[in-house]
């Protein structure tokens, strides 16, 4: 649902859509989904994009191990300022844990809903992050088949669970002990594996759109305003997007639209009217605020996503 502060419409002299950038542009401010294949780390996939487009700089999100395949988004460009809301996404995987002894089915089952909800988790020792005891989410964990030792799962987990760990403590619960022998990530957020290209696919489609065919390439890219779907947003008038590509707050009376929920502290994406991402902040007011106050700041800019003077100054 939307509160309506402004009826004000936009110029279309000014901007565009997303979908009606060249193709420059919209490499430049898209993400591309990877079906990471297995051997290589998540950050020498993210060089490969890199150097495919020749860009200057690429991102990943949801560091997978070099063993792990699948779902691995990656941000090109301008889209790398988006990383710090594209890393909270949930996930999935589809996995083979390995029992070291033979376990009861009832058994296993009853101890896998045990660790269903909000569990305790410290990193392992090769992670990238403080090896600190804190809490993650477990959605669902579910069995879809049994062979022998070798127990085939799908779980979907809150961003930042570990599942080798998740599989480890299992087999600790168990007192059999159990590893990972396989898994692969099906989505990533709303990014799903059927949304996922092979880096020689990516390449492939780049080349084609360089001698003038770009329908592979589009499909591919991801406009990065259609990659941060999860963030709340609030949209302004034309004659407020070039002072916040300058850096400026946002302030109430340049805000047309407002989506209700918000609430101060929360990191929300603006855009135009024209739908493209102006930046992304922090709200200083709730919904309601924004709405209902004449003056004052509604949001901190923190990454500003569009380029200055692509809409006038309130003096032009």
């Amino acid at each position: 649902m939307w509160l309506v502060r402004s009826s004000e419409k936009t110029d279309s002299k000014f901007g565009k859509s997303p979908n009606e950038r060249n193709l420059e542009e919209a490499i430049r401010n898209s993400v591309i989904i990877v079906d990471k294949h297995a051997g290589p780390t998540s950050h020498q996939i993210s060089q490969w994009a890199k150097e495919i487009f020749s860009m200057n700089k690429t991102g990943h999100t949801g560091t997978l191990d070099p063993a792990v395949t699948g779902v691995l988004p990656v941000a090109l460009e301008n889209s790398v300022k988006a990383m710090p809301v594209l890393s909270g996404m949930d996930k999935e995987y589809i996995g083979v844990m390995h029992l070291h002894k033979d376990v009861n089915e009832k058994i296993l089952r009853e101890t896998i809903s045990k660790f269903i909800g909000k569990i305790k988790q410290t990193p392992p020792k090769k992670s990238a992050v403080a090896r600190k005891e804190r809490e993650r989410e477990i959605y669902f964990f579910d069995v879809l088949e049994i062979d022998g030792r070798d127990v085939l799962f799908k779980t979907g987990v809150q961003a930042g669970t570990y599942i080798r760990k998740l599989v480890h403590d299992l087999g600790q619960a168990l007192s059999s002990g159990a590893h990972m022998s396989e898994l692969r990530r099906i989505r990533v957020g709303t990014f799903t594996e059927e949304q996922a290209h092979s880096l020689l696919e990516i390449k492939d489609a780049y080349d084609l759109a360089k001698e003038g065919n770009e329908e592979q390439l589009k499909k591919t890219l991801i406009p990065v305003e259609y990659a941060i779907v999860g963030t709340k947003n609030i949209f302004v008038k034309d004659s407020a997007v070039n002072t916040v590509a300058h850096g400026s707050p946002v302030f109430v009376g340049g805000i047309t639209r407002i989506q209700e929920g918000i609430e101060a502290g929360e990191t929300i994406a603006v855009y135009t009217q024209k739908d493209e991402l102006v930046c992304i902040g922090i709200a200083k007011m709730s919904s309601e605020e924004m709405f209902k106050r004449k003056k004052g700041i509604a949001v901190r800019t923190d990454r500003v996503f569009i380029p200055i003077d692509v809409y006038p100054s309130k003096d032009r």
